[in-house]
């Protein structure tokens, strides 16, 4: 199994980043994927979609700025984060939203001037 983060960056807030997160190693079609993030020392569940993509959740403070989205034929997770705040800046990961997968290096988000 594998998970390998990718896309994060330094943005100015009110800007974007697309987050991916490319799967091997187990049936990524038929899992429930979500994206954490990890600022401190507890890892907050961000956003998680179902197997098929067509129902997703998000966390409070992201509803409405974040879409998290995915491609089963090529197994990537995606999050679509815009008008990006100071308070978003964290490591982010994918995992399955019960974390039954060995966590990936994470993706690095920055939000500042």
């Amino acid at each position: 199994v594998q998970l390998v983060e990718s896309g994060g960056g330094l943005v100015q807030p009110g800007g974007f980043l697309r987050l991916s997160c490319a799967a091997s190693g187990f049936a990524f079609g038929m899992s429930s994927m979500s994206w954490f993030r990890q600022a401190g020392p507890d890892r907050e569940l961000v956003a998680t979609i179902v197997s098929d993509g067509f129902n997703s959740e998000y966390a409070d403070s992201v509803k409405g700025r974040f879409t998290i989205s995915r491609d089963n034929d090529k197994n990537i997770l995606y999050l679509q984060m815009n008008s990006l705040k100071p308070e978003d800046t964290a490591v982010y990961y994918c995992n399955t939203p019960w974390s039954t997968l060995d966590w990936g290096q994470g993706t690095a988000v920055t939000v500042s001037s």
